[in-house]
């Protein structure tokens, strides 16, 4: 970013604790969304002010006209976490530093990345979750030859296949998943198009793509419940389901979570242990469950 940019944002940075500035310029042609509509350079300032709402504006220096946002260190990484905001953070971490004071900006970068990476483990072990059970569900239907519901929950088990496919590629999955993926040559929109527009019979179709699941469940259980492994590894003692269901950070996958559980115990992802409990004149045992 050239320097002369700096006198940009020189004039307006005292008064809102600002603390560095970015510069993102659009490569020209295309559209670039709301936030760069009319303006070929974004300027923003990120500040250290917990009472800064998002502020906006319009400026112009000789024949360059550009637009200023100034947010706060706390806003970043509230979007962040809350998925607000998508242009403003790409702009953040793919535009040029202008200036900073002690590596405030360099720091807040690496400090959303790290959150972008639990984030992403997070929707990873989401949505594998779902796919696992869908395709439990399909396989069950299939078995008691219940087509027309195993169909239904195997288009169902593909859908959540293919937003773990878009999150494997680093994008973020949207409404129309199908149009996101469709040009990527990828291998779970073939099964699609084989279970949708086959020409043998549904319950061949269904087993086809029941066996190319079952494939992917045993191929992708270790990497997408890499977050439920960690959370088992961040204690000494071992888990109880309970505890579990009861963590903030599982609430989402509740219900698939003692099947998940059971799948990884068989797969020896997971450890199991028991312990006595004593009650009603006879004792039980509990299970629970580690990582290694």
């Amino acid at each position: 970013m050239e320097s002369t940019l700096f006198s940009l944002v020189n004039d307006h940075t005292v008064e809102h604790h600002a603390v560095g500035a970015i510069g993102y310029r659009h490569s020209g042609g295309g559209f670039h969304g709301s936030l760069l509509h009319d303006f070929e350079l974004l300027v923003l300032i990120i500040c250290d002010n917990r009472d800064l709402s998002l502020q906006i504006e319009h400026c112009v220096k000789g024949n360059l006209q550009y637009q200023v946002l100034y947010v706060s260190q706390e806003d970043m990484i509230q979007w962040t976490l809350s998925g607000e905001h998508r242009e403003i953070m790409h702009c953040f971490m793919k535009g040029e530093i202008i200036w900073e004071t002690q590596g405030r900006v360099v720091d807040l970068r690496s400090q959303i990345m790290e959150l972008e990476q639990t984030l992403k483990e997070q929707s990873l072990f989401r949505e594998f979750s779902r796919f696992l059970r869908r395709y439990l569900e399909a396989k069950r239907y299939s078995e008691d030859r219940y087509f027309m519901d195993a169909y239904h929950s195997v288009l169902e088990a593909l859908h959540h296949y293919a937003r773990l496919e878009l999150l494997e590629q680093g994008i973020q999955p949207g409404g129309c998943v199908w149009e996101q993926i469709s040009h990527r040559g990828s291998v779970v929109f073939k099964l699609y198009e084989e279970i949708t527009e086959s020409s043998e019979t549904l319950e061949q179709r269904i087993q086809l793509v029941l066996l190319a699941c079952e494939f992917s469940v045993m191929s992708k259980m270790a990497h997408c419940c890499k977050f439920l492994l960690n959370i088992l590894s961040s204690r000494h003692e071992p888990w109880s389901i309970q505890e579990l269901c009861m963590h903030p950070d599982l609430v989402p996958v509740r219900e698939e979570l003692p099947m998940l559980l059971r799948k990884l115990v068989y797969r020896s992802l997971v450890r199991e242990t028991s312990l006595g409990h004593q009650g009603g004149g006879s004792t039980s045992r509990h299970i629970r469950y580690w990582a290694n």
